[in-house]
């Protein structure tokens, strides 16, 4: 389904379910206080909705690649190597796009994958960022739909800002985290909150995570669910999330976040991406 536009107002009495379904979703994870969710028009300035033919790669106008092994494992002692081969990241022909970890001797690595990203490409200041996407599974697997400060190459990680709009931990198919990153608060120091099932798994089944971000206010959402609201007041450090951010997409193998695959880590293992999209709020 294709649509240029979306307006959407919770009730009341909806918005008062929120901490009900949400306990209900999964008992460890933290509920916000019930919020009133004020009344928004979205207008679609940027989308793939990755039509394209089987074993084609993605379109050059909207996404490049991350290739290699990065610094330090992509800063997080990383396993894969990331490549821009059909093998790793193509369209099903099926109006999916498809980034596949495997387990292969490739330049020196154990693993390949894919990292693909819209820098120097496209990059927005607030509005509604989403996609719906279905997630691997396994011990060591590390999926995630994020975004970075556009000014990275000169102010440097995490000066320059990071929002993980998704990340999951593939031994954890039911959980995953909504997070930002930014001085005084980074790594292990980050703001997180997570969002989960007791009976439901995020590699079964395709799901919805996107996040609202304006001025002094980032809101998380997994299928229009809000899980997190994040203000700036709520930081431990600056607050760098006004200036444009550019989108990421990669299935990460190995890293300070999940630990190392093991012999029951089933390869290959693929994260199914139906569409992103990018909104902007109209006045």
């Amino acid at each position: 389904m294709k649509y240029s536009s979306i307006f959407r107002f919770y009730p009341i009495q909806l918005l008062s379910m929120l901490g009900m379904v949400m306990v209900m979703s999964f008992f460890n994870c933290k509920v916000e206080p019930t919020q009133t969710i004020d009344q928004r028009s979205w207008q679609l300035v940027w989308s793939d909705e990755f039509d394209g033919l089987a074993g084609t790669s993605p379109d050059p106008t909207k996404w490049t690649y991350d290739i290699g092994t990065g610094s330090n494992g992509w800063g997080n002692q990383e396993l894969e190597y990331y490549t821009n081969r059909p093998e790793n990241v193509s369209m099903d022909g099926n109006g999916n796009l498809v980034l596949t970890a495997r387990r292969e001797a490739f330049a020196g690595s154990a693993f390949t994958s894919a990292r693909i990203k819209t820098k120097g490409l496209f990059s927005q200041t607030y509005g509604r960022f989403e996609a719906r996407l279905k997630t691997p599974y396994g011990p060591g697997l590390w999926p995630a739909f994020w975004m970075l400060g556009d000014d990275i190459d000169t102010n440097p990680w995490p000066q320059c800002g990071e929002i993980d709009i998704m990340e999951l931990r593939g031994q954890e198919p039911n959980i995953i985290n909504g997070t930002v990153h930014g001085p005084g608060y980074s790594g292990g120091a980050a703001i997180t909150q997570s969002f989960g099932f007791t009976d439901r798994r995020f590699d079964t089944e395709y799901h919805t995570f996107a996040v609202e971000w304006s001025e002094n206010q980032i809101d998380f959402f997994v299928d229009e669910r809000l899980y997190k609201r994040l203000l700036s007041a709520d930081l431990t450090g600056e607050w760098v999330f006004d200036s444009p951010f550019f989108l990421i997409m990669n299935v990460a193998v190995g890293g300070n976040y999940v630990g190392f695959p093991t012999s029951k880590t089933p390869f290959p293992q693929s994260m199914t991406v139906d569409y992103v999209r990018v909104y902007r709020e109209q006045n």
